[in-house]
């Protein structure tokens, strides 16, 4: 009787095992899916508004189209790193531009979670709370933080989807016209498509201050269309990453020992009148030496001092 048991046991523990190991491989397919060449439509409108400002002005609604490339940097088995580069311009001679970046780490518990004036405060979850779990790290175009969240991808019906709520930064689109909220509650949910993957958001825009609760100023509906095209029409960008991949590597590498400090993060918001992108993104600056310096420049060595250069 007790061998039938140890059997059962085993033979049950060994159906586990690959039942899992199957759900994980799903996982990483479909987050592998949103590699590749995709011709991507970027829709943003503002829904509804909460202002008690009868003079309020909505964001207008916002559409735009582009070419982009997503390479996989990292390929390993608890991390897949997925860097996006648009192209614009003549398909003969096209412009680069080095987008945003998303890493995708298997129940990760360290995250950073966006607090405001440019402010991320370190959490560290319970490994049960992430158990079977993918954190989605999304970093500017700089490699510096954006935002992050926890959650687990979903197969089911023929569907294959990811959904996580977490507040962020405003969109490059609204920081430069808008100072009437700062924090953008993101609703994301990544879904892989017979044609592409869709990235779908309902947002909020937030009002902080400390010690009181949130308002929400208004409703914010983003859907963002990434239509597989084939690869020969992002050749651009694929040299371009080809040429420009050592650099970044060691841009990567600098911000890694910056977040592994693995406590709260702010970051100035200029240095020598400059944003950060615009240092790291010129041609001459190669060097780790320079790279790191550059970098560290922008992180405030005591959080309660946040001037600005």
């Amino acid at each position: 009787m007790s061998k039938t048991i140890s059997a059962f046991l085993i033979a049950s523990l060994l159906c586990l095992h690959l039942v899992a190991q199957t759900k994980k491989e799903l996982d990483q397919k479909s987050i592998k899916k949103m590699c590749g060449c995709f011709e991507v439509t970027f829709n943003f409108a503002e829904t509804f508004n909460y202002s008690k400002d009868s003079l309020y002005k909505p964001s207008k609604t916002k559409v735009d189209k582009g070419l982009e490339w997503a390479q996989l940097v990292t390929d390993t088995d608890n991390k897949i790193v997925i860097q996006h580069l648009l192209q614009v311009g003549d398909p003969k001679d096209p412009y680069i531009v080095k987008h945003w970046r998303q890493d995708w780490l298997f129940e990760n518990t360290d995250l950073y979670t966006y607090n405001g004036d440019n402010n991320w405060t370190f959490i560290e979850k319970p490994i049960k709370e992430v158990k079977g779990q993918w954190t989605q790290k999304v970093y500017q175009v700089d490699d510096s933080p954006r935002y992050e969240g926890s959650a687990t991808w979903v197969h089911v019906d023929g569907k294959s989807y990811w959904e996580n709520t977490t507040p962020a930064p405003l969109p490059r689109r609204e920081y430069t016209t808008r100072a009437d909220y700062n924090i953008t509650l993101r609703g994301n949910r990544h879904e892989i498509t017979a044609d592409g993957w869709v990235h779908d958001q309902d947002n909020s825009k937030l009002i902080r201050t400390p010690n009181q609760k949130d308002v929400v100023l208004a409703k914010e509906k983003g859907y963002n269309t990434y239509v597989r095209v084939p690869d020969e029409r992002c050749q651009g960008a694929i040299n371009w990453w080809s040429t420009h991949k050592e650099k970044w590597a060691t841009v990567r590498a600098v911000w890694d020992k910056v977040y592994k400090n693995n406590q709260d993060l702010t970051l100035k918001e200029k240095v020598d009148h400059k944003v950060l992108y615009k240092h790291l993104f010129d041609e001459e600056l190669t060097s780790k030496l320079e790279i790191e310096k550059t970098i560290n420049a922008f992180v405030v060595k005591n959080p309660k001092d946040n001037s600005k250069n």
